[in-house]
Parts: C-alpha cells; sequence; structure tokens
C-alpha cells in the first residue's frame, strides 16, 4: 500500500465518521470534515481532479463557518435536537442560478487546466459548495443535492481508479438518503 492509498483509507474511516455525525447533527462533525476535507484534497490532487481538490479546500473552510452557526442554531432550539429551517424560495433561485452559471465557468477552466472529466467534475463540485452552504444553514432539501453530487463524485472516482474514494461517496450516498428522512422526523424548525 502506498502512501496515496493510506491516505484514501484515512478519508473513508473520518469520512464514515463525518456522516454519521451529520445525520447526528453533532458539531464535532465540522472538526472531523477538516481531517477529511484535507485527506480528500491531497487524494484529488495527486489525480489532476481540480475541481474535487478545491471543493475539499472550500469544505475545511465552511466547517468552521458551520461550527459556528450550528452553535447558534443548537442554542436557540436546545443542546442536542436536530435544527432545521425552511428554505427561502430566493436562495433555491439563486442557488439554482449559481449551478448552472457556475458548472459553465467550471467546465471551460477545467478543459482548459487538462481536467479529462471536466463535465461531471465541474458539475459535482458546484452541487457540493451549494449543498454544503445549506448544510451550514441547516435546510433539510441539502440531502437531495447531496444525493445527487456524491452519485456523480463516485462516477468520477471510479473513472479515475479511486477505488476507496469510490466506497466513501457510495456510503454518502447511502447516508445522504438516511440523513434525509431522519432529519425530517426529529427536525426542529428554527
Amino acid at each position: 500500500m502506498d502512501i496515496v492509498q493510506a491516505i484514501e483509507i484515512f478519508a473513508l474511516v473520518t469520512g464514515v465518521a463525518y456522516v454519521v455525525l451529520e445525520i447526528l447533527q453533532k458539531n464535532a462533525m465540522w472538526v472531523v470534515g477538516i481531517l477529511t476535507g484535507a485527506a480528500c484534497a491531497y487524494s484529488f490532487a495527486i489525480r489532476h481532479n481540480w475541481g474535487m481538490m478545491g471543493l475539499n479546500i472550500y469544505y475545511i473552510v465552511m466547517s468552521v463557518i458551520g461550527l459556528i452557526q450550528w452553535r447558534r442554531d443548537g442554542a436557540r432550539v436546545g443542546e442536542g435536537k436536530i435544527h432545521i429551517r425552511p428554505l427561502p424560495a430566493k436562495t433555491a433561485l439563486w442557488s439554482a442560478v449559481g449551478f448552472v452559471v457556475g458548472s459553465l465557468v467550471l467546465i471551460g477552466v477545467f478543459r482548459a487546466l487538462g481536467d479529462g472529466m471536466s463535465v461531471l467534475d465541474a458539475t459535482a463540485t458546484v452541487l457540493s459548495v451549494i449543498a454544503t452552504w445549506w448544510l451550514t444553514r441547516s435546510y433539510i432539501q441539502q440531502w437531495m443535492l447531496w444525493i445527487v453530487a456524491d452519485i456523480l463524485t463516485t462516477a468520477l472516482c471510479i473513472a479515475n481508479g479511486q477505488y476507496w474514494m469510490a466506497v466513501l461517496y457510495l456510503v454518502y450516498v447511502a447516508s445522504a438518503v438516511y440523513g434525509y428522512h431522519h432529519w425530517k422526523k426529529h427536525g426542529v424548525e428554527i
């Protein structure tokens, strides 16, 4: 086993811990997210998947923002309760516009950088950026975006021979399905 495979296995282990903590809406998720993001960023950089690498750096930054936001929201509904917000129509609209424009821009950038999977990489990247923002705001619909983004990322990993990472993203898909139902059943609207 080489160092890249060891890092991908580390990302798999911390990534599974991350989604369990996400489903339970535990603030520790954001700390684990920093470790997972760093490992994944390295793995994708080695394979020149610039979108996924950049996305994981974004995850590291958003982990700090998410931790701050969730601590505030948790204080409003009470510790240990899952807090959710209704998704404003304006946010959904701007997210859709951002998805289309962001995907088109990134496809061009990734093609220029020699990314052989530029459409898949760009689409999954932009969806994941939006889903992460929605996650920090506790919109339950973020789970739907994750299902699509994680399926696309699984395909990207398989195409690149990143089989440990593909397993991680398949776990993410299953977790997103479960997470949606768990939040819907146990969530308290703020």
